[in-house]
């Protein structure tokens, strides 16, 4: 799979997912202070990671910031992208599922090694509903995406 990951610090929980994306068998396209002067900021390197979901360069995008707040806020500007804020292997399994998430957003400061683990096996052994309510809603939010009446 081609994953985008992008960062705005280069801290070692950043560097260990790209490694453990990699031990996975992903290819990895990296952004921010994961790649030697590209531009760091989270709203930047994030929209860009979700840019390449979104135009079909990417299957699936990880963007990080201290609290992935703002990572994943930049990362759901982009159309075609539903960017998940997960914690805990529970919510990730849960935004691949019920939400048909496209792009994990992480938080630097409190994702340790293990729990980004475990969130990563979730996120990739989920996959997305094709329960009628779960599917309408993904339509509702295409349309608000797009439509002239948003919903």
């Amino acid at each position: 799979m081609r994953i985008s990951v992008s960062s705005d610090m280069d801290e070692p929980v950043a560097r260990l997912l790209v490694e453990e994306l990699r031990d996975r068998g992903h290819a990895v396209r990296a952004y921010g202070a994961l790649r030697a002067g590209d531009d760091a900021r989270w709203a930047v390197c994030s929209a860009a990671a979700a840019r390449d979901v979104g135009e079909g360069a990417a299957d699936q995008a990880v963007v990080c910031c201290w609290t992935g707040t703002g990572a994943s806020i930049a990362a759901n500007k982009v159309p075609g992208v539903r960017a998940a804020l997960c914690t805990d292997a529970g919510t990730a399994r849960g935004a691949r599922q019920w939400n048909d998430a496209n792009v994990l957003a992480l938080g630097l400061r409190l994702t340790s090694a293990p729990v980004l683990k475990e969130i990563l096996d979730a996120w990739f052994a989920a996959e997305a509903s094709q329960d009628a309510e779960d599917r309408q809603n993904l339509a509702h939010l295409d349309r608000i995406d797009s439509g002239p009446n948003r919903g």
